[in-house]
């Protein structure tokens, strides 16, 4: 099954977010990742949805989405034409070697965030592919903690939604 992103504009207001997911969860689709922020206008939040399915499956998830009262719009942003980033937060086991670590973060533009005697808290942006190359090269040194973000997906270009 194909990732998918959906970028959905919302009103701002409580119970939102619960009834989008609730949708997932009722039809038995799975959300991968959520993102949740207001937008340049109070009023409204952007969600940005990452699920898996064919496009059977995501016109229905759109079409749901739609009757929902509170969302605006919905589209889907495809990876040719989109900017997608992801934030992880990690703290790495530093042992003696703390210097190979900061090379690590060094080669991937990350940040050293916080310092101990006994750990590195790390924070890389990127793509997903780029977040998992990072984890992959920390792993073996011990990683003691990791928050994520999930996708957040903006159009290129001159477009809005």
């Amino acid at each position: 099954m194909n990732r998918h992103v959906l970028s959905v504009l919302v009103t701002n207001h409580s119970g939102v977010l619960s009834r989008v997911a609730g949708l997932f969860s009722r039809r038995g689709y799975n959300i991968d990742s959520l993102s949740v922020g207001v937008t340049e206008n109070p009023q409204y939040s952007r969600m940005t949805i990452v699920t898996r399915g064919d496009d059977l499956i995501i016109e229905q998830i759109t079409k749901q989405l739609n009757k929902l009262v509170d969302v605006i719009h919905i589209k889907e942003l495809a990876p040719e034409s989109s900017v997608y980033r992801e934030l992880a937060l990690v703290k790495i086991n530093t042992g003696d070697q703390r210097a190979s670590i900061i090379e690590i973060a060094d080669i991937f533009r990350a940040k050293i965030i916080d310092v101990s005697s006994e750990t590195l808290g790390v924070e890389i942006t990127g793509d997903q592919t780029k977040v998992e190359a990072f984890l992959d090269l920390v792993k073996p040194y011990g990683v003691k903690e990791i928050v994520r973000t999930g996708l957040t997906a903006l159009e290129r270009g001159n477009v809005e939604l």
